[in-house]
């Protein structure tokens, strides 16, 4: 079974992509979520989530953290990352390309793409 894992410490945020992204759990999806990187990274290496919605700026170990170890990770570099930030400068999207991220989503968001791009990567119809 396919998971996605939530990785954002704002609450009110976290609980926003959550609805988001329940409809995918009719499709078998199962739905995880960390407050802040440590977790996180603790997760994706017990969970083996498929994607990964990653916050940029958050407590003890920072979005890009977590993708420069994960995508290092023999083991784990197939996980999707998606960073979603309020960080959105030209220097950010370098960065977060240089690390292997594989989609860059700037905060605000519209959740119909962001539901299309989940869609696209988990590979189910939605209609």
């Amino acid at each position: 079974m396919p998971n996605i894992l939530i990785v954002e410490d704002d609450p009110i945020l976290r609980n926003l992509l959550l609805q988001i992204v329940e409809p995918f759990e009719d499709l078998g999806v199962e739905l995880i979520t960390a407050e802040n990187g440590e977790i996180a990274l603790e997760k994706i290496r017990n969970e083996r989530p498929k994607i990964v919605l990653l916050d940029v700026m958050m407590p003890k170990m920072d979005g890009f953290e977590v993708c420069d170890i994960v995508k290092k990770d023999f083991n784990l570099r197939d996980t999707y990352i998606i960073i979603l930030t309020a960080k959105g400068q030209k220097t950010d999207r370098q960065k977060a390309k240089d690390l292997g991220v594989d989609y860059f989503v700037t905060k605000p968001f519209n959740p119909d793409e962001l539901v299309r791009k989940l869609t696209e990567i988990l590979s189910i119809s939605s209609g």
